[in-house]
C-alpha cells in the first residue's frame, strides 16, 4: 500500500478514491459492510458533515460514522492525511480510535459523490470533556481532576512523539468514554478550513489558542505572514485545559470571544487560579501558557510533572492556594459550575470541533460520579494502560528479534509491576484489538499465567477479526506450527498476507518465508526477496536478506552486502545471523578468514542455543 499518493490541486480531482478503494482493497483499512449497521441517531452536524450512532450487527455495540457534505479534493486530502496519522497512535488508549470506512447510497448520506464513504469511529459515550465536567465537576476529587489531566496530557505526548502537532485542542474535541478521555480530531477541522479557503473560526477557540497566532507580519514582499503552530502551541492549549479542568468552566466563559479578548489575552491576561487549587498544578499550567514558546515546557516534562504530584501523600505534601493567594491582577472567575454560554457565540467554532461537540447527545448511561478511592483504583489502571500500549508499541509492534518475552519481563520490572499485575488487567479491560492480542501473547508466553496456545488462538482470532495487523501475524504463527488448532499452511499464508499488507514488518518477513519455503503458496525467490528488503528496511529479517545475497536468493549473489547485513543482524542479537558470521570469518566467504572472530560469533550464538553453532565450535576447540 503505498502511503505517498500525490494529489492534484483540482476540485474534480478523484486520486483521493483511488487512494481510498486502493486501501479497502488491500485491508489497509477495516470495510464495514453499511447493510450490517442499524438504529441510526444523528448526534451532530456542522458545516461540513454529520455524525450518527448506530448499532452493529444485532450485538450492543455503538459505532460513531462520519459522513461528509462535500468531498471536494482539499477536504479529502486532509481526511486520507488524518487517517494516515490516526494509524501511527492508534495503540493508545486516550486516542479515538478509528476503526475502518462504509459505504453508502442512501439518500441522507447523499454527497454529490457516486460513493458516499463515511468513517467509522471509536463511540465515546460520555460526551466532550466540557459537558462532562459541567455534569460531573461536583463529584470530582483531586485525585480525579489529575487523572484527567494525565491522561489528556498522554495523550498529546503520543502525538508529538510520532511527530504529530494537533494545533486545535480544546475541550470540544476532547471525548470522555468510561472516565477515560479520548482525543479526537488531530485538527482535522483546522487543517480543512485552511486548505478549502474557508472562512477562519479562530474566534471560537480564541483562549485555547497559542497567542501568537494573532501576530500578523509581513515579509519583504508586505505579503502576511502567519505564526505556524507547533508542539509548542499544543503545549499552550493543554495548559489552558488543565486551568479549565480544575475549575469545571471554559476559560473566559463570561466574555464575548472576540478581537478584544484575542488581543488581552495576546497582551498576557489569564484566567486566574481556582481557589484550593494544588499550588504544584498551577505551577504546571502556568508555564505551560507562558507567552513566549521558548518558555513552555515539552508535553513529555508536563507528563512528568504531574505524575510527581499524584505520587505525593495528598494529606502532607500537597499545598492548596487559598483565596488570599489568588493573584487578583489576572481575570476573575467564580466558583459557580454554571457557564453562560448565551456570552459564547457557538456558530464561530470550528466546523468539525462543532460535530464533535455534539457527541455529548450519545449518552448510553450516566457516568458513575468517583469517590476518593475509586478514583485512586482508575489512577492505578491508568498507569497499567501506559505499560501494557508501551509493551504494544516498543516490544511487540516494533520487535527486532526474537527476545520479546525476556524484554516485556524486564521492562515489567523496571516499572515495579509484576507480569501477573498486568495480566489481571487485560482480563479486566478486553475492549480493544491491541489488549486481546497482548493478552493472547501472554496465554501463549506463559507472562502471568499458565501457558494456554489455545486461549492465546482464540485471542488473536478475536483480535485480527477487528483487523489488528499484529495479531494476523501471531494467527499465522498457530496456523504454520499447530499451535492451539490444527496447522493449515494455506491458512497461515493469508494471515501472513494481511499482517504485510497492514505494513506490519514481522508479518512482511513472514511471508517473504511463505513464498521462499512454499509455505500455503507457490515458491516464488524473487518475491520472497523482495518482501525480505521491505521487511530489512523495517528493521526486521536482516538476516534472511543477507541469505538471499549470500546465496543468490531471488536476487545476484553479493558477498559484501552479505557480510554487512549479517554483521548487522549479528550485532542486534540475532543468533542466526551470529552463526552464519561466524561461518563467513571461518571460511573466508567475502572477507579475509578470521578464526578468532569466528569463534567470537559461534560463541554469542552457542550462548543462545544455537544447535550448530555449539557443535562447530566445540569441533574447532578440539583441533586447537
Amino acid at each position: 500500500m503505498n502511503d505517498n499518493i500525490e494529489f492534484n490541486d483540482t476540485e474534480n480531482s478523484n486520486e483521493w478514491i483511488k487512494w481510498i478503494e486502493e486501501a479497502i482493497t488491500k485491508n489497509y483499512f477495516k470495510y464495514y459492510e453499511f447493510k450490517y449497521f442499524n438504529n441510526f441517531q444523528e448526534v451532530g452536524s456542522g458545516g461540513f458533515g454529520k455524525v450518527y450512532r448506530a448499532n452493529w450487527k444485532n450485538s450492543h455495540k455503538y459505532f460513531a460514522l462520519k459522513s461528509f457534505f462535500n468531498l471536494n479534493n482539499a477536504t479529502a486530502k486532509e481526511i486520507v492525511n488524518e487517517l494516515k496519522l490516526q494509524r501511527e497512535v492508534d495503540f493508545h488508549e486516550n486516542i479515538i480510535r478509528f476503526c475502518g470506512i462504509t459505504t453508502s447510497d442512501q439518500e441522507i448520506f447523499q454527497n454529490g459523490n457516486s460513493k458516499n464513504y463515511l468513517l467509522v469511529m471509536e463511540y465515546a459515550n460520555g460526551g466532550t470533556l466540557r459537558s462532562y465536567l459541567k455534569e460531573h465537576f461536583n463529584n470530582l476529587t483531586w485525585n480525579g481532576k489529575l487523572n484527567l489531566a494525565l491522561q489528556l496530557a498522554h495523550a498529546v505526548s503520543c502525538l508529538h512523539d510520532e511527530g504529530i502537532v494537533h494545533r486545535d485542542l480544546h475541550s470540544n474535541n476532547v471525548l470522555v468514554h468510561q472516565n477515560i478521555i479520548k482525543l479526537a480530531d488531530f485538527g482535522l477541522s483546522k487543517r480543512i478550513e485552511e486548505s478549502s479557503n474557508l472562512q477562519s473560526k479562530i474566534f471560537g477557540i480564541i483562549p485555547y489558542s497559542d497567542p501568537k497566532i494573532f501576530v500578523r507580519r509581513r515579509n519583504n514582499n508586505n505579503q502576511i505572514k502567519l505564526y505556524s503552530l507547533n508542539e509548542k502551541s499544543d503545549v499552550y492549549s493543554i495548559g489552558v485545559l488543565l486551568w479549565e479542568i480544575s475549575s469545571g468552566q471554559p476559560p473566559f466563559c463570561n466574555e464575548p470571544y472576540d478581537v478584544s479578548l484575542a488581543m488581552e489575552i495576546l497582551q498576557g491576561l489569564r484566567e486566574s487560579p481556582v481557589p484550593n487549587t494544588l499550588e504544584d498544578y498551577v505551577k504546571i499550567y502556568k508555564d505551560c501558557w507562558n507567552g513566549e514558546p521558548d518558555n513552555r515546557p515539552t508535553i513529555n516534562q508536563v507528563v512528568t510533572e504531574l505524575q510527581v504530584i499524584i505520587s505525593k501523600d495528598s494529606s502532607t505534601n500537597i499545598q492548596v492556594l487559598s483565596d488570599q493567594q489568588i493573584n487578583v491582577n489576572t481575570n476573575e472567575v467564580t466558583n459557580t459550575n454554571e457557564v453562560t454560554n448565551n456570552t459564547i457565540d457557538n456558530s464561530l467554532y470550528g466546523e468539525m470541533s462543532q460535530i464533535i461537540q455534539n457527541f455529548n447527545k450519545m449518552n448510553m448511561s450516566e457516568v458513575v460520579s468517583s469517590t476518593s478511592s475509586s478514583n485512586k483504583t482508575i489512577l492505578f489502571e491508568n498507569n497499567f494502560s501506559v505499560i501494557a500500549d508501551k509493551i504494544i508499541k516498543d516490544i511487540l509492534n516494533k520487535h527486532i528479534n526474537k527476545k520479546e518475552i525476556q524484554e516485556i519481563l524486564n521492562y515489567l520490572e523496571e516499572q515495579n509491576t509484576t507480569p501477573q499485575e498486568i495480566y489481571n488487567w487485560l482480563l479486566d479491560n478486553q475492549n480493544n484489538s491491541n489488549y486481546f492480542d497482548l493478552l493472547g501473547n501472554f496465554y501463549y508466553s506463559g507472562i502471568g499465567t499458565n501457558i494456554n496456545k489455545q486461549k492465546a488462538f482464540e485471542l488473536f482470532q478475536r483480535a485480527a477479526d477487528l483487523g489488528n495487523n499484529i495479531a494476523h501475524y501471531d494467527l499465522g504463527n498457530c496456523y504454520r506450527c499447530g499451535y492451539g488448532t490444527d496447522k493449515d499452511y494455506n491458512k497461515a499464508f493469508e494471515c501472513y498476507k494481511k499482517s504485510a499488507e497492514g505494513e506490519y514488518p514481522e508479518g512482511i518477513n513472514a511471508l517473504g518465508n511463505c513464498y521462499s519455503g512454499g509455505i500455503g503458496t507457490m515458491i516464488n525467490k524473487k518475491k520472497a526477496f523482495k518482501l525480505y528488503q521491505k521487511a530489512a528496511n523495517l528493521g526486521v529479517g536482516i538476516d534472511n536478506l543477507a541469505y538471499c545475497y549470500r546465496y543468490g536468493t531471488g536476487t545476484s549473489i553479493d558477498k559484501r552486502k552479505s557480510f554487512e547485513l549479517f554483521q548487522k543482524a549479528a550485532n542486534l542479537g540475532i543468533m542466526e545471523a551470529q552463526y552464519e558470521l561466524a561461518n563467513i570469518y571461518e571460511i573466508g566467504d567475502g572477507v579475509m578468514k578470521n578464526i578468532n572472530q569466528a569463534v567470537y560469533w559461534y560463541e554469542k550464538s552457542a550462548e543462545q542455543g544455537h544447535k550448530n553453532a555449539q557443535i562447530r565450535l566445540k569441533e574447532i576447540k578440539q583441533v586447537e
